[in-house]
């Protein structure tokens, strides 16, 4: 049956709660509050908290997450959280600290903060982190904020274009945008690789940056990666590094021994820790030495007392800095099951992500090669990218039918259509925290749908056949959005 919604519980007179009387004078309303902002009824369910406990937890059980279903959600690395990150992260010690205390009081938060900032430096080959921004988006908003500030440092304003390729992620241009610069979109060759002789007609003079995602979005290694490094910076150029698809190059090479100048992570993606609505996220940025003086304030640093203790402290003393990005430091919880992360791995360990990310895309690849269309016939990285574009020519089943067909043998959808250069496409990750045993559950999935598109593609269609709410209308859902409840 469909869930009833929480106001079909309510009775009149029923609480969750009963408070004590005030103990201070209670003014009339209409002493604190215009007469234009007084409602004279709030109807709102009245239920006891059995009620709304046993509401939420069934509705809790009817969403797909990464703790009950595998989650291929290609550029998104929807990976296992280690619940000793959560019992990290709600230690007192750092659960329960405040961000005005003295830094006196706080020298274990802040040691954290400081070697979190040189971990990430070294597994991408940087030289300087600020762990401030709250997100990926942010992350890159930042770091194109150190760029801007860096070439009018030297002058050097009439530096105004910003290039991308089409291969990279969507926010990118968006911040670029927000930065003040003119973007240039840059196509790709018919190997997945940025098309090189596009990028050197699109240099100039007026060029400050190139942001490219590394690995593309498409999965793969560009064949050419060095080549585009030299060009850009022999421009004058810089190049930002979109970090978000990391989780196939830990322990396997770092972006910034490979050119990048500037880069964002994205911990909820490589470093575990929650994402989506169990955030919230963080995107640290990380520079090149040259960069460094722009980073947000403060830095987390470390100095020698005069006792011959360490202690560690907030460095404000950074006059070329681009300023505050964030309130206090940034979301310091997700700091915390980030370096709980990398300490429970070791070297080791975060090699091995790298590893097992790569064989397990590459393994689904060739599992689903010929039952749909592949977008590049080469080994991919974390991800890779098929096209339902066969399905859809023979048969009328589209990418948008394939993944609802999914929901029915208990899978998430992958992401579909993006990128958006590929035709009815699905993007698939598989990350290195799934087993064999699953990776063939949902290769098996893939492959019966496959023929269910040949033989009877209107249950494909029609699909998802097993939950409580079918196909919705999208396009009146984005045209006319219901998103508050209304009294009847």
């Amino acid at each position: 049956m469909v869930e009833p919604l929480i106001f079909d519980y309510s009775s009149p007179g029923r609480t969750t709660a009963s408070l004590p009387e005030p103990d201070v004078p209670v003014e009339p309303i209409e002493q604190l509050l215009p007469a234009s902002l007084i409602r004279q009824d709030l109807p709102l369910p009245e239920v006891s908290e059995l009620d709304v406990v046993r509401h939420f937890t069934r509705l809790s059980q009817k969403n797909a997450c990464i703790d009950t279903t595998f989650y291929p959600l290609g550029s998104c690395t929807m990976k296992y959280n280690p619940r000793v990150n959560e019992e990290a992260a709600r230690l007192p010690g750092f659960a329960q600290i405040h961000p005005y205390q003295d830094e006196a009081t706080v020298q274990g938060a802040l040691h954290l903060i400081y070697d979190l900032q040189r971990y990430l430096a070294e597994v991408s080959g940087m030289d300087a982190v600020s762990l401030q921004p709250a997100a990926g988006a942010h992350g890159e908003l930042t770091g194109m904020l150190v760029v801007r500030a860096y070439h009018e440092a030297r002058g050097d304003r009439a530096r105004k274009r910003v290039l991308i390729p089409d291969s990279a992620h969507g926010t990118n241009p968006a911040t670029a945008k927000m930065v003040g610069y003119h973007v240039q979109s840059i196509p790709s060759d018919d190997r997945g690789n940025l098309d090189l002789a596009a990028l050197r007609a699109a240099l100039g003079p007026d060029v400050a940056a190139l942001m490219i995602t590394i690995p593309s979005t498409f999965g793969l290694f560009d064949e050419h990666l060095a080549e585009i490094m030299d060009a850009i910076h022999q421009a004058g150029g810089l190049v930002y590094g979109d970090g978000a698809n990391m989780n196939a190059m830990l322990g396997q090479a770092r972006l910034g021994d490979l050119g990048v100048d500037v880069m964002h992570f994205n911990l909820h993606k490589t470093f575990s820790t929650p994402h989506g609505g169990g955030g919230p996220p963080a995107g640290p940025v990380a520079v090149k030495a040259p960069l460094a003086p722009f980073l947000p304030v403060p830095l987390a640093a470390r100095r020698e007392r005069g006792d011959g203790k360490i202690e560690y402290y907030l460095d404000f003393d950074r006059p070329q800095s681009i300023g505050k990005v964030k309130a206090f430091y940034g979301n310091f919880g997700m700091m915390v099951r980030a370096y709980t992360y990398i300490r429970s791995l070791g070297r080791e360990g975060l090699e091995a992500i790298g590893e097992t990310a790569v064989l397990n895309a590459n393994y689904l690849m060739e599992r689903l090669r010929g039952a749909y269309d592949l977008y590049s016939d080469r080994r991919c990285k974390h991800e890779f990218v098929l096209s339902a574009r066969r399905q859809r020519r023979t048969t009328g089943v589209r990418a948008l039918d394939i993944a609802k067909r999914l929901i029915d043998y208990g899978f998430h959808p992958p992401t579909i259509y993006f990128p958006i250069v590929v035709d009815e496409a699905l993007m698939i990750e598989p990350t290195e925290t799934e087993s064999v045993q699953t990776l063939d559950a949902f290769a098996e999935a893939m492959l019966a749908i496959a023929r269910e598109a040949e033989e009877n593609p209107e249950i494909v269609k029609h699909a998802p056949h097993t939950t409580e709410i079918r196909r919705l209308d999208e396009v009146a859902a984005v045209r006319r959005p219901n998103l508050r409840w209304r009294p009847a």
